[in-house]
């Protein structure tokens, strides 16, 4: 019986061994394809970031992203759903089809340099890329060579889809591809974001909806004849006023906000053109929709108030964030294997330096060496892979790619961004879609769990209905 016991252990243990260095031996190879091509990808990001394009306007991020992929081996399609921005990168081996979302938009006013002290960079778009969507795109392209490799050299059945997606920054890029059916045969999709921390959280979002309202009316000499105009920045202002009045009765989840874009040009013209710009924010889609024409009726109301007429038109409209948790978890555990980043004495030298120009920061240097613990949480922001979530099982991370405590769409984050510190974030996140994607194909099971969570939380009577209805992209969104 002892013999028996201890030639059990011995096979047992021998087992372990093959299998544990089995293990080790792919995740090295994920490791030696990730630093082999960790030069080409960072370049790609430090250019993307210079380049500084705004939604729809990505002409030449979209380029460096989609030419590399080919370069790669991918299949490319471009000016997807009437987007010119738009592209699909595919390497096809069969097996299941996993998605990977890439953006690479900035954000307009935002121009900065690397400096860690407020520096405006002279760039052609005077955008910047405060929600690092440079390192997005780059690093999950990098993930997708990654795992690509790993595919060709294990003749693994699987087909990687890269999802070139501009103008995420309120134009809802994604939405326009979810709407033409381009997800419907994925099987699971990945995603990730920049931060200033490590987390891979079960995250749910607002949805969100938004307008630009235009109000005409007749210019006159606003002192001369006064009475002969009306003003068009009148009916702004007395619509933003009957909003904030609204605020007080929305529901407390509720987000509004909007920017004047036009309001006249000289004092002494009454100006018959002024246009207000509105988001509208809530975690229900039918709410959304119900404070959004809430919204509207204030604004004909305004219009008939001041003698101007008014238009209005939808820019976007996203869904909120569906976490799936069978592969959020799997997400999560490959990010706390792998750990948070460290600083060098030079990077640390810089943190400590932006860090100082924080009004009211949340996190302290050092806690990007960790890794949040998992949990489920909401954010009040929006973003259009809520849509994308609703469809086909979407689970996703972020990474310290900014110091601790940066806010996002702020010139520290632009900062942040085109250092090494945001390359070593946009490495961290390469990796885990890189290891949580090989971890989803060599365990097929893990897509029909994931499938069957989301038919749960969508319910059998869920049918996709974009909340930007049946409007064409925006294309034309950052010119005006």
């Amino acid at each position: 019986m002892g013999w028996k016991i201890s030639s059990i252990r011995k096979r047992f243990f021998s087992s372990l061994i093959i299998i544990t260095f089995s293990v080790s031996t792919s995740s090295n190879e994920l490791n030696t394809y990730l630093n082999s091509n960790q030069k080409t990808f960072e370049n790609i990001a430090l250019k993307i970031w210079n380049y500084a394009e705004l939604g729809y306007l990505e002409n030449k991020s979209s380029e460096a992203l989609s030419n590399e992929l080919k370069n790669n081996g991918f299949t490319i399609t471009k000016g997807l759903a009437g987007i010119p921005t738009s592209f699909v990168a595919e390497y096809n081996n069969g097996g299941p089809i996993i998605g990977i979302l890439g953006e690479y938009d900035a954000l307009p006013g935002l121009a900065q340099t690397s400096s860690p002290f407020k520096e405006v960079a002279l760039n052609e778009t005077n955008g910047g890329h405060a929600c690092g969507h440079h390192l997005f795109g780059a690093a999950s392209a990098w993930a997708a060579v990654v795992i690509k490799e790993w595919i060709v050299k294990n003749n693994i059945k699987g087909t990687i889809r890269f999802y070139g997606t501009p103008a995420e920054e309120g134009g809802s890029g994604k939405v326009y591809l979810v709407r033409e059916g381009l997800f419907e045969d994925v099987d699971i999709v990945l995603h990730w974001h920049p931060d200033d921390t490590n987390s891979a959280n079960s995250r749910t979002s607002n949805s969100n909806k938004s307008g630009k309202f235009t109000f005409n009316g007749i210019s006159a000499h606003a002192a001369g004849a006064p009475e002969q105009g009306r003003s068009a920045l009148d009916g702004v202002e007395a619509m933003n006023h009957m909003v904030n009045m609204m605020r007080e009765h929305i529901p407390q989840e509720s987000r509004i906000h909007y920017v004047i874009t036009k309001g006249g040009l000289a004092p002494n013209v009454v100006p018959d053109l002024a246009e207000v710009y509105y988001y509208v924010r809530h975690p229900k889609m039918d709410m959304v929709d119900e404070l959004f024409k809430r919204v509207v009726k204030i604004a004909e109301g305004a219009a008939y108030g001041t003698e101007t007429n008014m238009s209005y038109e939808v820019m976007h409209g996203n869904f909120s964030l569906l976490p799936n948790e069978t592969i959020q978890k799997i997400v999560h555990k490959n990010l706390n294997n792998l750990g948070g980043i460290s600083y060098t004495k030079e990077e640390n030298d810089y943190a400590k330096e932006i860090y100082e120009t924080f009004l009211d920061p949340s996190e302290k240097i050092g806690s990007q060496e960790t890794v949040r613990p998992y949990k489920i949480s909401h954010g009040y922001g929006s973003t259009d892979v809520g849509d994308v979530s609703w469809v086909v099982p979407t689970a996703g991370l972020r990474t310290a790619t900014w110091v601790p405590g940066t806010a996002a769409h702020s010139w520290q984050a632009v900062a942040s961004g085109g250092t090494t510190i945001g390359l070593k974030g946009a490495k961290l996140a390469a990796n885990v879609l890189a290891l949580s994607i090989k971890e989803i194909l060599e365990n097929p099971e893990i897509i029909i769990q994931a499938k069957n969570e989301l038919n749960e939380r969508t319910g059998d009577d869920f049918i996709y209905k974009p909340l930007l209805g049946d409007r064409m992209p925006p294309l034309d969104y950052r010119k005006n």
